[in-house]
């Protein structure tokens, strides 16, 4: 049964596994606003995926797309979004997302598609 006026809300925790293509999402972009975009771009991804506006970049993350300079961004990232319940009591919502670099396979990102993770706790 779905409760009036709660259509699209997601409650469940939940984590999956994407590859977001940066090179389209950044085409055109200055090349000293490349990096910076990413991320934004990673924030607006993530927003999208989980429909939470709270999104938290991991430090790794953030690191990966900077290691190759301002300029030279990764064209794809696989990225794990996990969305976890929020614990503060002064938050404004329950949940959040975060994002974490995902290790990438041997094969390379050719052929992945959107995994769905199984939390061990």
């Amino acid at each position: 049964m779905v409760e009036k006026g709660n259509h699209g809300r997601k409650e469940e925790v939940i984590s999956r596994e994407y590859t977001i293509n940066l090179h389209k999402r950044l085409h055109g972009c200055t090349f000293k606003k490349k990096a910076p975009n990413a991320i934004k771009e990673i924030r607006k991804f993530a927003q999208k995926a989980m429909g939470t506006t709270d999104v938290r970049v991991d430090v790794k993350l953030n690191k990966h797309i900077w290691s190759r300079g301002i300029r030279s961004v990764p064209r794809r990232i696989r990225v794990r979004i996990a969305r976890k319940r929020n614990d503060d009591e002064d938050a404004k919502e329950e949940l959040y997302s975060l994002v974490t670099v995902a290790e990438i396979p041997e094969g390379g990102l050719k052929g992945l598609g959107t995994q769905v993770i199984e939390e061990e706790e």
